[in-house]
């Protein structure tokens, strides 16, 4: 069951949600907008699975950054979000990608515990500049059932995230 947008600032009041920061202005009927971050890793080279990806990180300037085809690019949001008591579930927004930017198409599920600022994962089919704090996406805050498991106890490798992530699957490759 998805929760409606007066759910969750209600879930945020009684503590059950943290977002941080939390602007009102930003809940919609059933979801939260989220804003990209200010910081982006940018690849423009060959990836391999087995060893860690090399990127450069840099701040996306106020003035806006052009996005091009042919890189991947890693950002994060601006917003910290955490409940362990629903699952959250992150996607980009119809605006954004009627620009031509796909973002965050292989990771959408924060488990319950999930305590982060999403990594997001983005590529463009034309150049396009983006900006930091511009919304990007709306998370939906789902009510589980049947027992909860906490992801912060279960000790994941991508707990408690509040940077952008790069791949860790060399981890287990390795």
């Amino acid at each position: 069951m998805i929760l409606t947008g007066p759910e969750i600032a209600r879930a945020i009041e009684a503590g059950d949600i943290t977002i941080d920061p939390f602007d009102a202005s930003q809940l919609s009927p059933n979801a939260y907008d989220w804003q990209l971050g200010n910081t982006i890793r940018v690849c423009e080279t060959d990836l391999d699975a087995a060893y860690p990806s090399e990127f450069i990180e840099q701040p996306i300037p106020v003035e806006g950054m052009v996005l091009r085809p042919d890189r991947l690019y890693l950002s994060v949001t601006h917003e910290r979000t955490h409940s362990e008591r629903y699952a959250q579930m992150i996607n980009g927004d119809r605006t954004v990608g009627a620009l031509g930017v796909w973002v965050h198409v292989s990771a959408p599920l924060g488990h319950v515990g999930h305590a982060i600022r999403w990594t997001l994962e983005m590529q463009v089919v034309r150049p396009v500049r983006i900006y930091p704090r511009m919304t990007f996406g709306k998370i939906i805050f789902l009510q589980t059932r049947g027992e909860v498991a906490s992801y912060q106890r279960m000790g994941r490798k991508y707990t408690r995230s509040n940077g952008i992530d790069i791949s860790r699957l060399h981890e287990e490759l390795g």
